[in-house]
């Protein structure tokens, strides 16, 4: 069946970075900053984005990009979302790699002047490509976990689970092995993820290290590593908090989906760079990991998953969805996964909305619900991204309120104290007689 590419939406990982530790209870983030080979990964992925949807010669070239390849994007047709919490930094640059690789200079990104000259945006006609990202602290499409006890809650009853202590029995002679080379850093199933990173670090920048470290060590690391992220960041609920990394970058997914498919919007590519945790959540959601058992963990640097929009032929004219994935630099091309059990590569894309719709999170008030959180009535309709409320906004709105407490206790306290006149007043009046009680009307 011939169809016509109404638009992508694109889910991409960072490239590689430098060692990134996260708390084993709260996934609270350390500092990591990207390198020269996540740039290279990422603008190679950039790259064959655009060959495969942009390219005026390919089969999947998007209805209504320009057709000359040289030809500048037009801005209304592209949006681009960027993590800023966490690995917030090496996952804008990452995007911003990609974006290099997906739109390239071009000498026509020029302007005309009226002195007749013309200039050409600098490096060759670089294309600036705008990216949003949340405000410090309102990071919940891409950060969700972050102060959420419901979550909290689930991460330690997949550890006091009988699977995952069974799985700490299996893996004691790993840690075993691997305990020399981890200089001090605890070495626990919990932890597995900063043990995987450190040595994945390692082997890639440290030529000593990778000499050194025995071959198959890195391997059982990545294997502990899938297994303990999968049951994290899944759940077999649907719309389970264990799957909120999903639920929540289901909003601007569900929404482009909706602008490009029903709005007659000019919109045709949305890019969310993110990092690995909302893949698994959507692996799962999506029922990709039935028939793709090797999806259940970690992508690799550099992944991305392609929901593509596309239109069947007359005279039907319906819409339809076809998913893919491609795991990093070493997948040579996107793979067409199958999603909710159907055994077609594509799914209406009406069902495909109605599925997720009613479990994607798309403001802080479904989030504070999901996350057994406090909610403030004042952040009703706020988006979870760029909208939502920031620390600087949440400190002076707490200022505000200790200024207002402490004026009405100023007021409180200036009535009461004007009571306590009169009434001594009345006191005295009743004392002395209506002479004093003519004097006292004059009183203050």
């Amino acid at each position: 069946m011939v169809s016509t590419v109404l638009g992508v939406l694109i889910l991409a990982r960072n490239g590689d970075r430098t060692q990134y530790l996260q708390d084993p209870y709260t996934y609270a983030p350390s500092f990591t900053e990207s390198t020269a080979l996540g740039a290279a990964e990422s603008f190679q992925l950039g790259s064959y984005l655009k060959s495969t949807y942009l390219d005026s010669s390919s089969p999947l070239h998007i209805l209504d990009m320009p057709l000359d390849p040289s030809h500048p994007i037009p801005p209304s047709r592209v949006h681009v979302h960027a993590k800023s919490g966490g690995e917030g930094a090496a996952i804008f640059d990452s995007g911003i790699a990609l974006l290099q690789g997906m739109f390239p200079p071009t000498p026509l990104n020029k302007v005309p002047l009226a002195n007749g000259t013309t200039v050409v945006a600098p490096l060759g006609g670089y294309q600036y490509v705008p990216v949003e990202m949340a405000t410090e602290g309102g990071d919940r499409v891409f950060e969700p976990w972050i102060n959420c006890k419901a979550f909290k809650k689930h991460v330690a009853e997949v550890y006091a689970s009988d699977e995952f202590k069974e799985t700490v029995k299996d893996a004691q002679p790993f840690f075993g092995s691997v305990h020399d080379y981890m200089f001090g850093m605890p070495t626990t199933l919990e932890g597995i993820w900063n043990v995987f990173d450190y040595l994945n670090t390692q082997l890639v920048h440290n030529q000593t290290f990778a000499f050194r470290l025995p071959p198959t060590l890195i391997e059982q690391a990545r294997g502990f590593a899938d297994y303990k992220e999968d049951a994290v960041f899944s759940d077999k609920d649907l719309g389970g908090i264990g799957n909120l990394a999903g639920r929540t970058i289901l909003s601007p997914i569900i929404k482009a989906l909706e602008r490009i498919a029903f709005d007659d919007d000019p919109l045709r590519v949305l890019l969310v760079e993110s990092s690995y945790h909302p893949f698994i959540s959507l692996f799962h959601m999506l029922e990709m990991v039935s028939d793709h058992h090797a999806l259940s963990g970690i992508p690799n640097f550099a992944s991305a998953l392609s929901f593509e929009l596309l239109r069947g032929p007359a005279p039907e004219m319906r819409d339809f969805v076809r998913v893919k994935f491609k795991n990093g630099t070493h997948d040579g091309e996107f793979q067409t996964v199958h999603i909710f059990g159907h055994r077609e590569e594509m799914v209406p894309a009406t069902e495909f909305i109605y599925r997720l719709e009613h479990h994607a999170i798309s403001d802080e008030k479904q989030w504070s619900s999901a996350c057994s959180t406090s909610w403030f009535p004042f952040e009703i309709g706020a988006s979870i991204t760029s909208e939502s409320i920031s620390m600087p906004m949440l400190l002076a709105l707490v200022s505000l309120f200790a200024f207002c407490l402490l004026a009405l206790s100023a007021f409180m306290k200036h009535s009461l104290s004007k009571w306590t006149k009169q009434q001594d007043v009345m006191t005295e009046t009743e004392d002395h007689g209506p002479f004093i009680n003519e004097k006292s009307r004059l009183l203050p």
